[in-house]
């Protein structure tokens, strides 16, 4: 194989599988020398993959871990089962991924070939989830298109419904998609009313991305405080709950709202729209012990919780 960087993608490709490879089996399937097989194994490492050796008879070549994430080579099947699962994470908010989901789902869907998309919508739509949020569902589609648009970053047109059911058309600068919850939401500039809105994303529908391309505006304030702002003004109640944990040791969503209190506990203060049941439920799965002061109804559904938690497992 005499094309350099063809030779260095497929030995990329070898070295990405768990496995040792010695020096001669790679010359061997790459139809070089083991000469050149160390030379380009130093071109891997100039290019910040952590190649490592080991000597002797049954000494060879691994990709080992670096301190940063490398580009992945993956084959066609890899590539759909990893699609289907960003989907699957995209689709519901997942607390810690739901981000991180929608920006790797994006990138993969932009260079999946056609065949392969054919293969992910396919085994997407033949596939049921057992478990979910109780949040309304989100066409991972829409994420991505949203997703992509606010890298861009390019207009973004959209049908949209909003809560009192009236539908309208969308031409908007996205700026950010936050997850509060169990829901998505699209921090944006609305053209037509000139000014900042906070959408829904799941009342959105038929997104995608003009190709005009814009000067990024200045939002007054970060993102996830305007959609909190937008929450108090509609569904929202205030959250006020103390843990023996200090703040460190809370889950990511928890962790921006609590403050340390005497005695290396803590205290989160803030907005929520989700149901007091939803809420008294992901408390619960923090694993750690805490004290509900408000609101009432969260207090409720976490006495009801409790008590039907207790009824499931009693003789």
């Amino acid at each position: 194989m005499t094309d350099t960087p063809a030779r260095l993608l497929t030995l990329l490709s070898l070295l990405q599988t768990p496995r040792e490879w010695p020096g001669s089996e790679l010359a061997e399937r790459l139809r070089v020398s083991a000469r050149t097989i160390r030379r380009d194994i130093d071109r891997l490492r100039d290019l910040g993959y952590p190649v490592e050796a080991t000597l002797g008879t049954d000494g060879g070549y691994r990709l080992g871990a670096g301190a940063a994430m490398p580009p992945l080579l993956l084959d066609d099947e890899e590539a759909v089962a990893i699609a289907v699962g960003l989907r699957a994470g995209a689709g519901h908010a997942i607390e810690g991924i739901e981000e991180a989901s929608v920006r790797a789902l994006a990138k993969l869907e932009q260079v999946l070939p056609g065949r392969l998309r054919h293969r992910v919508g396919a085994l997407q739509s033949a596939t049921v989830a057992l478990t979910r949020g109780d949040g309304p569902s989100v066409d991972p589609r829409t994420l991505t298109a949203i997703a992509s648009a606010v890298a861009g970053p390019e207009r973004l047109r959209f049908g949209y419904r909003a809560r009192d059911g009236v539908e309208s058309r969308r031409l908007v600068e996205p700026y950010r998609l936050v997850s509060a919850g169990s829901r998505w939401y699209l921090v944006a500039y609305d053209l037509e009313r000139e000014d900042w809105r906070t959408f829904r994303v799941d009342r959105v529908v038929d997104a995608f991305a003009t190709g005009a391309r814009f000067a990024a505006r200045e939002l007054p304030v970060d993102a996830v405080t305007f959609v909190r702002r937008g929450l108090r003004g509609g569904e929202s109640h205030p959250v006020d709950v103390s843990f023996t944990a200090p703040p460190d040791a809370l889950p990511g969503w928890l962790r921006q709202e609590a403050a340390a209190e005497p005695g290396g506990g803590s205290r989160a203060r803030f907005e929520s729209a989700d149901a007091p049941e939803w809420m008294a439920a992901r408390l619960a799965l923090t694993g750690l012990d805490f004290t509900i002061h408000a609101p009432a109804a969260l207090a409720s559904a976490a006495t009801a919780l409790a008590a039907r938690l207790t009824r499931a497992t009693a003789p």
